[in-house]
């Protein structure tokens, strides 16, 4: 630990450039993906403020279990099926995919259709799997 000390105090430029670097990084990752929710507060979003969840995920994996009341479209076919999505716009949404990489994708491209209120669920299904929240087949 005393290395450590050492090393940043001989090279404060150095550690400041890093620092920083690292701190644009990640605010610009927060930025470019939207902002996300945990399962308990997606879960407080769907019961107060009546959330839409749209889960991106493959068929095989929506087959294996979905949020209830969860709506499925595919990654691969969202820009063809927006439209679907239209009534939804004032409304939260919450996008859902397995590990919740995917999702700010597709957050991204919500936020530019116009959509107001997008989040994506942090942990993906998951987190939500691993909470034993409610799934349904």
């Amino acid at each position: 630990m005393e290395q450590v000390i050492e090393f940043i105090g001989n090279h404060v430029l150095l550690v400041s450039a890093w620092l920083l670097t690292l701190a644009m990084l990640l605010w610009n990752e927060n930025r470019r993906a939207g902002k996300s929710v945990t399962p308990a507060i997606a879960t407080q979003l769907i019961n107060k403020e009546d959330a839409v969840i749209l889960d991106i995920r493959p068929k095989k994996e929506w087959s294996t279990g979905h949020i209830t009341g969860a709506r499925h479209i595919p990654m691969a076919e969202l820009d063809r099926r927006m439209d679907e999505l239209n009534k939804y716009k004032e409304k939260p949404v919450i996008v859902v995919c397995n590990l919740g990489q995917t999702a700010g994708a597709a957050s991204k491209k919500l936020m530019a259709a116009g959509f107001s209120n997008v989040a994506r669920l942090s942990g993906g299904m998951t987190e939500w799997k691993n909470q034993s929240l409610p799934v349904i087949k």
